[in-house]
Protein backbone atom coordinates (compact mmCIF):
# COMPACT_ATOMS: atom_id res chain seq x y z
CA UNK A 1 0.00 0.00 0.00
CA UNK A 2 1.28 3.20 -1.25
CA UNK A 3 0.22 6.66 1.33
CA UNK A 4 -0.75 9.39 -1.12
CA UNK A 5 0.62 12.06 1.55
CA UNK A 6 3.97 11.17 0.16
CA UNK A 7 3.86 12.46 -2.95
CA UNK A 8 3.78 16.61 -3.79
CA UNK A 9 0.50 17.06 -6.68
CA UNK A 10 3.11 17.14 -9.23
CA UNK A 11 3.98 13.09 -8.57
CA UNK A 12 -0.01 12.55 -7.74
CA UNK A 13 -1.00 13.78 -11.40
CA UNK A 14 1.79 11.40 -12.27
CA UNK A 15 1.37 8.30 -10.08
CA UNK A 16 -2.89 8.16 -10.40
CA UNK A 17 -3.55 9.76 -13.88
CA UNK A 18 -6.91 11.45 -12.63
CA UNK A 19 -8.25 14.67 -14.23
CA UNK A 20 -6.41 17.37 -12.67
CA UNK A 21 -9.67 18.68 -10.57
CA UNK A 22 -9.96 14.96 -9.06
CA UNK A 23 -5.96 14.96 -7.95
CA UNK A 24 -6.63 18.43 -6.17
CA UNK A 25 -9.34 16.62 -4.30
CA UNK A 26 -7.17 14.04 -3.45
CA UNK A 27 -3.98 16.57 -2.15
CA UNK A 28 -7.04 18.78 -0.47
CA UNK A 29 -8.02 15.89 1.39
CA UNK A 30 -4.36 15.09 2.66
CA UNK A 31 -4.12 18.55 3.64
CA UNK A 32 -7.51 18.25 6.23
CA UNK A 33 -7.12 15.30 7.37
CA UNK A 34 -9.95 13.54 5.38
CA UNK A 35 -10.53 10.02 4.54
CA UNK A 36 -12.08 8.82 1.69
CA UNK A 37 -15.80 8.48 2.63
CA UNK A 38 -14.99 12.07 3.52
CA UNK A 39 -14.45 13.89 0.51
CA UNK A 40 -16.69 14.68 -2.97
CA UNK A 41 -14.72 11.95 -5.03
CA UNK A 42 -16.67 9.55 -6.23
CA UNK A 43 -17.48 6.23 -4.13
CA UNK A 44 -16.67 3.92 -7.24
CA UNK A 45 -13.37 6.17 -7.87
CA UNK A 46 -12.21 6.32 -3.92
CA UNK A 47 -13.15 2.62 -3.85
CA UNK A 48 -10.55 1.68 -6.56
CA UNK A 49 -7.92 4.23 -5.31
CA UNK A 50 -8.08 2.47 -1.98
CA UNK A 51 -7.21 -1.21 -3.16
CA UNK A 52 -3.50 0.64 -3.71
CA UNK A 53 -3.55 4.00 -1.88
CA UNK A 54 -3.88 5.27 1.93
CA UNK A 55 -5.37 8.69 2.29
CA UNK A 56 -5.45 9.09 6.00
CA UNK A 57 -2.40 7.24 7.45
CA UNK A 58 -2.73 8.85 10.61
CA UNK A 59 -5.55 8.97 13.52
CA UNK A 60 -6.25 10.34 16.60
CA UNK A 61 -5.92 7.35 19.18
CA UNK A 62 -5.97 9.79 22.76
CA UNK A 63 -5.76 13.83 23.65
CA UNK A 64 -4.23 15.18 27.40
CA UNK A 65 -4.72 18.26 27.59
CA UNK A 66 -2.23 20.46 30.41
CA UNK A 67 -3.72 23.01 32.53
CA UNK A 68 -1.69 25.53 30.70
CA UNK A 69 -3.28 24.59 27.40
CA UNK A 70 -0.78 22.06 26.21
CA UNK A 71 -2.27 18.93 24.12
CA UNK A 72 -0.88 16.02 23.44
CA UNK A 73 -1.68 13.81 21.43
CA UNK A 74 -1.12 9.99 20.68
CA UNK A 75 -1.67 8.95 17.16
CA UNK A 76 -2.64 5.76 15.57
CA UNK A 77 -1.03 5.22 12.32
CA UNK A 78 -2.50 2.90 9.60
CA UNK A 79 -0.22 -0.18 10.64
CA UNK A 80 -1.18 0.55 14.44
CA UNK A 81 2.10 1.72 15.98
CA UNK A 82 1.26 4.58 18.09
CA UNK A 83 3.46 7.76 18.15
CA UNK A 84 3.18 11.04 20.07
CA UNK A 85 2.87 15.15 19.00
CA UNK A 86 2.29 17.65 21.04
CA UNK A 87 0.16 21.25 20.27
CA UNK A 88 1.35 24.03 22.33
CA UNK A 89 -0.31 27.12 22.70
CA UNK A 90 2.23 30.32 22.87
CA UNK A 91 2.47 33.94 22.31
CA UNK A 92 4.21 34.04 19.20
CA UNK A 93 2.43 31.44 17.65
CA UNK A 94 1.10 27.66 17.94
CA UNK A 95 3.84 25.21 17.38
CA UNK A 96 3.32 21.84 16.26
CA UNK A 97 6.27 19.56 17.79
CA UNK A 98 6.25 16.14 16.14
CA UNK A 99 8.01 12.74 16.09
CA UNK A 100 10.15 11.05 13.16
CA UNK A 101 10.61 7.65 14.21
CA UNK A 102 8.49 5.06 16.06
CA UNK A 103 10.12 5.11 19.18
CA UNK A 104 14.10 5.99 19.22
CA UNK A 105 17.60 4.33 19.14
CA UNK A 106 19.89 6.69 20.05
CA UNK A 107 19.33 5.66 24.20
CA UNK A 108 19.98 8.73 25.59
CA UNK A 109 19.21 8.56 29.67
CA UNK A 110 17.13 11.50 30.30
CA UNK A 111 14.87 10.16 27.10
CA UNK A 112 12.07 8.30 27.51
CA UNK A 113 11.65 7.67 23.63
CA UNK A 114 14.38 5.15 23.43
CA UNK A 115 12.29 3.04 25.16
CA UNK A 116 11.84 0.04 23.38
CA UNK A 117 14.30 0.66 21.00
CA UNK A 118 13.69 1.88 17.35
CA UNK A 119 10.49 0.40 15.51
CA UNK A 120 11.01 1.77 12.35
CA UNK A 121 11.05 4.99 10.58
CA UNK A 122 8.05 7.53 9.50
CA UNK A 123 7.80 8.09 6.33
CA UNK A 124 7.74 12.32 4.59
CA UNK A 125 3.67 11.63 4.00
CA UNK A 126 3.38 9.97 7.78
CA UNK A 127 4.98 13.14 9.13
CA UNK A 128 2.67 15.43 7.24
CA UNK A 129 -0.29 13.59 8.40
CA UNK A 130 0.47 14.01 11.93
CA UNK A 131 0.85 17.83 11.18
CA UNK A 132 -2.46 17.71 9.11
CA UNK A 133 -4.68 15.85 11.87
CA UNK A 134 -3.62 17.81 14.80
CA UNK A 135 -4.54 21.20 12.82
CA UNK A 136 -7.14 20.10 11.91
CA UNK A 137 -7.96 19.29 15.38
CA UNK A 138 -7.39 22.56 16.88
CA UNK A 139 -8.98 24.65 14.11
CA UNK A 140 -10.86 24.81 10.79
CA UNK A 141 -9.89 22.07 9.24
CA UNK A 142 -8.58 23.98 5.46
CA UNK A 143 -7.16 26.33 7.84
CA UNK A 144 -3.81 25.99 9.43
CA UNK A 145 -3.45 26.59 12.84
CA UNK A 146 -0.21 26.80 13.49
CA UNK A 147 3.02 28.60 12.92
CA UNK A 148 6.01 26.66 13.78
CA UNK A 149 7.01 23.33 13.33
CA UNK A 150 9.90 21.56 15.94
CA UNK A 151 11.00 18.28 14.50
CA UNK A 152 11.82 17.38 18.22
CA UNK A 153 9.60 14.73 19.58
CA UNK A 154 10.29 10.86 19.40
CA UNK A 155 13.26 9.93 17.22
CA UNK A 156 16.09 10.82 15.63
CA UNK A 157 15.48 13.08 12.15
CA UNK A 158 18.81 12.78 10.72
CA UNK A 159 18.47 8.58 11.48
CA UNK A 160 15.91 9.30 9.40
CA UNK A 161 17.33 11.75 6.79
CA UNK A 162 15.79 11.21 3.33
CA UNK A 163 12.16 11.05 4.80
CA UNK A 164 12.71 14.11 6.99
CA UNK A 165 14.27 16.07 3.78
CA UNK A 166 11.29 15.10 1.88
CA UNK A 167 9.13 15.87 4.38
CA UNK A 168 10.64 19.37 4.54
CA UNK A 169 9.88 19.61 1.17
CA UNK A 170 6.30 19.08 1.60
CA UNK A 171 5.61 20.63 4.54
CA UNK A 172 7.04 24.35 2.88
CA UNK A 173 5.48 23.74 -0.51
CA UNK A 174 3.60 26.60 -1.50
CA UNK A 175 0.32 24.38 -2.58
CA UNK A 176 0.15 22.64 0.43
CA UNK A 177 0.77 24.33 4.13
CA UNK A 178 3.32 26.79 2.76
CA UNK A 179 4.89 26.84 6.45
CA UNK A 180 8.14 29.18 6.38
CA UNK A 181 11.29 27.37 6.72
CA UNK A 182 12.34 29.47 9.05
CA UNK A 183 9.75 28.65 11.23
CA UNK A 184 10.89 25.14 11.37
CA UNK A 185 13.14 23.44 14.12
CA UNK A 186 14.94 20.45 13.46
CA UNK A 187 16.86 18.76 16.31
CA UNK A 188 19.45 16.35 16.02
CA UNK A 189 21.83 14.37 18.79
CA UNK A 190 24.74 15.35 17.07
CA UNK A 191 25.47 12.48 13.75
CA UNK A 192 27.99 15.07 12.49
CA UNK A 193 27.80 13.29 9.00
CA UNK A 194 24.08 14.43 8.42
CA UNK A 195 25.05 17.50 9.98
CA UNK A 196 27.55 18.19 6.76
CA UNK A 197 25.09 16.36 4.45
CA UNK A 198 21.97 18.77 5.63
CA UNK A 199 24.39 22.20 5.51
CA UNK A 200 24.08 21.28 1.22
CA UNK A 201 20.49 21.13 0.99
CA UNK A 202 19.76 24.47 1.56
CA UNK A 203 16.83 24.60 3.60
CA UNK A 204 17.22 26.95 6.12
CA UNK A 205 15.58 25.95 8.89
CA UNK A 206 17.05 26.14 12.31
CA UNK A 207 19.42 23.33 13.17
CA UNK A 208 19.18 22.34 16.78
CA UNK A 209 21.96 19.98 18.59
CA UNK A 210 21.00 17.94 21.85
CA UNK A 211 24.42 18.69 23.32
CA UNK A 212 24.00 18.61 26.95
CA UNK A 213 27.32 17.79 28.05
CA UNK A 214 30.99 19.72 28.26
CA UNK A 215 33.01 16.92 28.19
CA UNK A 216 33.03 14.03 26.34
CA UNK A 217 33.49 11.64 29.54
CA UNK A 218 30.69 13.03 30.73
CA UNK A 219 28.49 12.69 27.46
CA UNK A 220 29.31 9.11 27.12
CA UNK A 221 27.23 8.44 30.17
CA UNK A 222 24.41 9.88 29.12
CA UNK A 223 24.18 9.64 25.15
CA UNK A 224 25.87 6.57 23.25
CA UNK A 225 26.45 8.52 20.14
CA UNK A 226 28.92 10.43 22.04
CA UNK A 227 30.65 6.89 21.34
CA UNK A 228 30.81 7.70 17.61
CA UNK A 229 31.48 11.49 17.82
CA UNK A 230 32.93 14.10 19.72
CA UNK A 231 32.35 17.49 20.88
CA UNK A 232 35.21 18.70 18.98
CA UNK A 233 33.78 17.20 15.53
CA UNK A 234 30.35 18.57 16.33
CA UNK A 235 31.66 21.73 16.97
CA UNK A 236 33.60 22.11 14.11
CA UNK A 237 30.55 20.68 11.80
CA UNK A 238 28.92 23.66 13.33
CA UNK A 239 31.27 26.18 12.87
CA UNK A 240 31.24 25.45 8.70
CA UNK A 241 27.44 24.58 9.06
CA UNK A 242 26.96 28.21 10.69
CA UNK A 243 29.40 30.06 8.39
CA UNK A 244 27.93 28.50 5.75
CA UNK A 245 24.18 28.54 6.20
CA UNK A 246 24.61 32.01 8.11
CA UNK A 247 22.34 30.60 10.09
CA UNK A 248 22.33 30.43 13.74
CA UNK A 249 22.66 27.17 15.37
CA UNK A 250 21.09 26.26 18.73
CA UNK A 251 22.36 24.47 21.95
CA UNK A 252 19.93 22.37 23.18
CA UNK A 253 21.63 21.41 27.05
CA UNK A 254 19.32 19.92 29.25
CA UNK A 255 21.04 20.71 33.20
CA UNK A 256 21.25 17.21 35.25
CA UNK A 257 21.90 17.59 38.93
CA UNK A 258 26.25 17.10 39.81
CA UNK A 259 26.68 15.75 36.30
CA UNK A 260 26.62 18.80 33.81
CA UNK A 261 25.50 21.78 35.44
CA UNK A 262 28.68 23.33 37.06
CA UNK A 263 30.02 26.36 36.34
CA UNK A 264 33.68 24.73 35.00
CA UNK A 265 30.89 23.46 32.65
CA UNK A 266 29.72 26.78 31.26
CA UNK A 267 33.50 28.11 31.13
CA UNK A 268 34.22 24.87 28.93
CA UNK A 269 31.23 25.75 27.04
CA UNK A 270 32.71 29.29 26.36
CA UNK A 271 35.59 28.28 25.12
CA UNK A 272 34.35 25.52 22.52
CA UNK A 273 31.47 27.55 21.35
CA UNK A 274 33.45 30.96 20.54
CA UNK A 275 33.29 32.51 17.54
CA UNK A 276 30.29 30.44 16.40
CA UNK A 277 26.77 31.81 16.21
CA UNK A 278 24.52 30.40 18.70
CA UNK A 279 22.20 30.28 21.25
CA UNK A 280 22.14 27.48 24.38
CA UNK A 281 18.54 26.62 24.86
CA UNK A 282 19.12 25.07 28.70
CA UNK A 283 16.24 22.91 29.54
CA UNK A 284 15.17 21.23 33.21
CA UNK A 285 15.86 17.57 33.35
CA UNK A 286 12.13 16.34 32.75
CA UNK A 287 12.32 13.02 34.88
CA UNK A 288 11.51 9.88 33.76
CA UNK A 289 11.55 7.73 36.02
CA UNK A 290 15.28 7.07 35.77
CA UNK A 291 18.12 7.62 38.33
CA UNK A 292 18.95 10.93 36.99
CA UNK A 293 17.65 14.28 39.12
CA UNK A 294 17.12 17.56 37.67
CA UNK A 295 18.94 20.82 38.79
CA UNK A 296 17.03 23.01 40.99
CA UNK A 297 15.57 26.13 38.56
CA UNK A 298 17.47 28.67 40.87
CA UNK A 299 20.56 26.72 40.01
CA UNK A 300 19.49 26.61 36.38
CA UNK A 301 18.77 30.27 36.21
CA UNK A 302 22.48 30.87 37.89
CA UNK A 303 23.71 28.49 35.34
CA UNK A 304 21.99 30.44 31.86
CA UNK A 305 23.60 33.66 34.18
CA UNK A 306 26.62 32.55 34.30
CA UNK A 307 27.08 31.28 30.59
CA UNK A 308 25.90 35.38 29.53
CA UNK A 309 28.24 36.39 31.42
CA UNK A 310 31.04 34.53 29.54
CA UNK A 311 29.47 36.30 26.04
CA UNK A 312 27.18 33.21 24.87
CA UNK A 313 23.55 33.68 24.39
CA UNK A 314 21.63 31.95 26.39
CA UNK A 315 17.53 31.41 28.07
CA UNK A 316 15.80 28.97 30.14
CA UNK A 317 13.30 26.95 28.24
CA UNK A 318 9.84 27.35 29.70
CA UNK A 319 8.19 23.94 30.59
CA UNK A 320 4.46 22.86 29.33
CA UNK A 321 2.51 19.57 29.48
CA UNK A 322 4.63 18.48 32.78
CA UNK A 323 1.62 17.44 34.36
CA UNK A 324 0.65 15.59 31.40
CA UNK A 325 3.96 13.43 30.24
CA UNK A 326 4.98 16.04 27.90
CA UNK A 327 8.35 15.56 27.64
CA UNK A 328 9.68 12.97 24.24
CA UNK A 329 8.30 9.76 25.04
CA UNK A 330 6.99 9.61 28.00
CA UNK A 331 3.30 9.12 27.00
CA UNK A 332 3.68 6.97 24.52
CA UNK A 333 5.92 5.07 26.80
CA UNK A 334 2.92 4.78 29.90
CA UNK A 335 0.39 3.90 27.48
CA UNK A 336 1.99 1.25 25.81
CA UNK A 337 3.20 -0.17 29.53
CA UNK A 338 -0.97 0.05 30.78
CA UNK A 339 -2.26 -1.36 27.76
CA UNK A 340 0.39 -4.41 27.68
CA UNK A 341 -0.67 -4.70 31.60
Amino acid sequence: MKILADYSVTELQEMLNLPKFRVKQVFDAIMQAKDYNQTTIPKKMYEELQQEYILKPVEIFEIYKSSDGTKKYLLKLWDNNIIECVFLTQNYGNTICMSTQVGCRMGCKFCASTTGGLIRNLSAGEMLSCIATVSADNGKCNERNFTNIVLMGSGEPFDNYDNVVKFLRLITNEQGFNVSERNISLSTCGLVTKIYDFMKEELNVTLCVSLHASTDEVRKTIMPIANAYTIKEIVDALRVYSATTKRRVVLEYCLIKDVNDSFEDCKRLSELFKGITCHFNVICLNPNGGSLKATTKKEAYAFVAKLESLGLSASLRRSQGSDINGACGQLRAKRLKEIEE
